[in-house]
This record gives structure tokens, sequence and C-alpha cells, in this order.
């Protein structure tokens, strides 16, 4: 049977990036009315071995029964647990451009428990403005909007050049974490969690591995 998740247990971080994946597999499997799923069937869509299936979920302290799967349901209300999608995380976004309005207006913000409670940019054209239902503040006012108001996220979506010090306003104001989506590194405190999303480098380490697999092609087969 499935077990109840450990609790004050550590979760790896490779488990906890695997954990967003099983979850919207599970979404899939739900809304097409599955009501159990194999570890066999979770590794084929997820693209990992079905033993690594059964241990993430082992360390986690849920349990499939043989022959049977896991329950679909169960399972999927368990990962929502583990990742504290039950929660209420408010969400400050600075930088309203195309991918700033993108980002507040997503379905996968609001469907985790991620609530765009701020956003902030320095162009005047755009303070002022509502987006969603939040209205655009000036980034100098973040300071004072953010520091008793106490966000769970910072998400940056300016361009490289305002990056660093927009992380240094969000850090001055305690934000905890930071979801960086321009493309520079930052440095923030070691108790700041920072997670960057660079699809330039993405990109780059897609073309390595093009360049991997048209190389093994053009290789005789004789090649040692």
């Amino acid at each position: 049977m499935v077990g109840e998740p450990g609790r004050n247990r550590r979760i790896p971080e490779a488990i906890v990036v695997r954990l967003p994946v099983y979850q919207r597999i599970l979404a899939e499997l739900l809304r097409g009315g599955t009501a159990t799923v194999s570890s066999e069937e979770l590794a084929t869509r997820a693209r990992v071995n079905a033993a690594k299936v059964r241990k993430d979920f082992s360390l986690l302290g849920w349990f499939g029964t043989r022959g049977t799967g896991y329950d679909t349901a169960y399972l999927a209300t368990q990962i929502d647990r583990a990742l504290g999608a039950a929660r209420d995380w408010p969400v400050a976004i600075v930088g309203i451009g195309n991918l700033g309005r993108a980002l507040a207006g997503s379905e996968g913000f609001s469907s985790h428990g991620f609530r765009v409670a701020w956003l902030f940019d320095a162009d005047p054209s755009v303070v002022g403005h509502v987006v969603g239902s939040t209205r655009v503040a000036h980034v100098d006012e973040l300071p004072a909007m953010l520091g008793a108001a106490h966000p769970a996220i910072g998400v940056i979506a300016t361009p490289a050049v305002a990056a660093q010090q927009v992380a240094d306003l969000l850090v001055a104001a305690g934000v905890p974490s930071i979801l960086n989506f321009a493309p520079r590194l930052l440095t923030v405190p070691g108790e700041v969690l920072l997670r960057s999303v660079d699809l330039s480098i993405e990109l780059q380490v897609m073309s390595f591995h093009l360049q991997q697999a048209d190389g093994d092609l053009r290789r005789p087969a004789h090649w040692p």
C-alpha cells in the first residue's frame, strides 16, 4: 500500500527536480480517468527507468501495491503536499516586458500555490498599468512595499544589465528565494535560494547533443 510521506526527511535535490515531472504526468492521467499507474508507465513518460521511480517514491515513504501500482489521485496529492502546493506563496515579479507579463498570467503559478502579488518595472510607460489584477509599481517602491510583506519568491525578468541590482533590492527586502530569468549570473548571500532559467544555456546544451549525435552518424562503422 501507499505509505505516508516521511516527515522531516531531507529529499535529495535530484528527486525534487523529478517530482514536478511526475506531478504533471499524474495530472494528465487523472484527466484521462486513469485510477492507477505503474512505475513502468511513469518511467516511460518521465524518461527515466522504473527502478528510479520506485526508489524516488520509497525514499519519500510512498509505496505502490505489487501488481496494481500506485493510486493516481493519492500519489498526485502527496506530491502536491511534498512540493508545498497547498500553501500560499506570494510572488513578486520585477520586469514586466513580454516575459514578465506571460509569467504574471501563467496558470502554472496560480495552480500550484504561487500567488502573483506584486509587479514592478522601471519603465514609466508600464508603471501604473494593471496586468491581470495587479497594478505595476515602480521598482523604486519595491523596498517599501516588500519590506514588511514577506514575499516568498522574487522573479527577475529584467534585461541582464539590471538583474544584479534587482537581486540586491530583493535580498535587502528580505525575499528568501529568487528565480532569475535574466541571462546573467547573479551573486546573492548563501542563505538566499537562487535558481536561474537561461534559455540560451539550454539551447547551447541542446546544440552540443545535436552535434554529438551528428558526429556519431558521420563516423565510419570501424571508428574506434
